[in-house]
């Protein structure tokens, strides 16, 4: 029979997930070396989906842009029993590998699965796999998505500015508006300063930036500017059990890039034109959004120690019934344990 809310099953296990990666990768928070705490993390993950009863196929994994060790596209996670749950799986073991080895706010650990109601449904088609290494973005809260005035990803930003004001009534200049700290967007920062706004610089971490217009209170209105593919697709599937709305577009960074998106992907000018809203990049409404803060972001707190205690704060969001919650756990320093995948073994932290 088919499920009818099969990610009620999963959904305190990718928790779980991104707890444990959390904590595996604090270990080595500040120590300058991004790749080995991409590695804890990972291998945290792989070892608790070992214990998941599910079928999850990754979509979506990390690593592609920057040859990061990982888990990657194309990988099976979980424990693939003949009954359990098929999944589409979009993560990132920590968004902000280079916040974490240098000691900066920002970082978190993200699972997004999209599952299917029958145990013989193929999840491949549920998250799509973007070819470009990074999109154009533009990420709006609910109050923006919902109401009759839409945001363009081709109107002017003073018009767009201006579109998200209205909407949430307030002056322009009163707008907070996330960007990522490069030389690519030197324009769009010269732009937002020009017209009153308040720009929140950021190093990395592009994840917890595009979903922060739609959490409540994070102080942040609108995100912009060029990121990454992969993180775009599992920023959507937040916004998307938010209410919020995320448009996209791929950014071919070279000329190079743009030869290989022609030839070996066969990316016609209508591909490369087209607009990727929320519900392109995460179709469905059975689909669980998992994240754990590593350092402190406007999404969520870092881990924090008290009493011999690691204490992790987390949100997990299901966008069926669009519920949001809280979990802040207290991890015994005494007794806890990580599975990890590369052993199969439950190592003390």
């Amino acid at each position: 029979m088919p499920r009818h809310d099969p990610e009620r099953a999963i959904d305190l296990d990718l928790v779980r997930c991104t707890e444990n990666a959390s904590l595996a990768a604090w270990k080595h928070f500040g120590r300058g070396d991004k790749n080995t705490a991409d590695y804890a993390a990972s291998d945290a993950i792989r070892g608790m989906f070992e214990l998941i009863e599910c079928r999850g196929l990754v979509r979506i994994g990390e690593g592609r842009k920057d040859d990061a060790p990982g888990i990657f596209t194309g990988e099976r996670l979980g424990a693939w029993g003949e009954d359990h749950i098929p999944a589409a799986i979009a993560l990132d073991p920590i968004d902000g590998t280079t916040l974490t080895a240098k000691g900066l706010p920002g970082a978190i650990s993200v699972i997004a699965a999209s599952t299917c109601t029958r145990p013989e449904d193929n999840p491949s088609g549920l998250f799509p796999a973007i070819p470009s290494h990074y999109m154009q973005k533009l990420a709006v809260g609910p109050i923006v998505a919902e109401s009759d005035v839409h945001v363009d990803l081709d109107a002017p930003l003073r018009a767009t500015l201006s579109t998200v004001a209205g909407q949430l009534r307030k002056r322009v200049r009163d707008l907070v508006v996330v960007v990522l700290d490069r030389p690519r967007h030197e324009a769009i920062i010269t732009e937002l300063r020009g017209v009153g706004c308040g720009v929140r610089l950021i190093p990395d971490g592009d994840v917890a930036a595009a979903i922060a217009p739609s959490l409540p209170d994070s102080g942040v209105d609108a995100y912009v500017g060029v990121g990454g593919s992969p993180e775009a697709v599992i920023a959507a599937a937040a916004i998307k059990c938010l209410g919020g709305q995320q448009l996209c577009r791929m950014w071919p960074k070279s000329d190079d890039e743009l030869a290989t998106l022609k030839a070996e992907h066969r990316c016609t000018p209508d591909d490369l034109a087209r607009v990727w809203d929320v519900e392109s990049m995460a179709p469905g409404e059975h689909i669980i959004f998992a994240a754990t803060g590593i350092s402190d972001s406007p999404m969520l707190p870092g881990i924090r120690y008290r009493n011999h205690h690691a204490v992790t704060t987390s949100i997990l969001m299901r966008a069926r019934n669009r519920t949001v919650r809280r979990v802040e756990a207290y991890h015994d320093l005494g007794r806890k344990t990580i599975r990890v995948g590369s052993s199969g073994d439950e190592v003390t932290l």
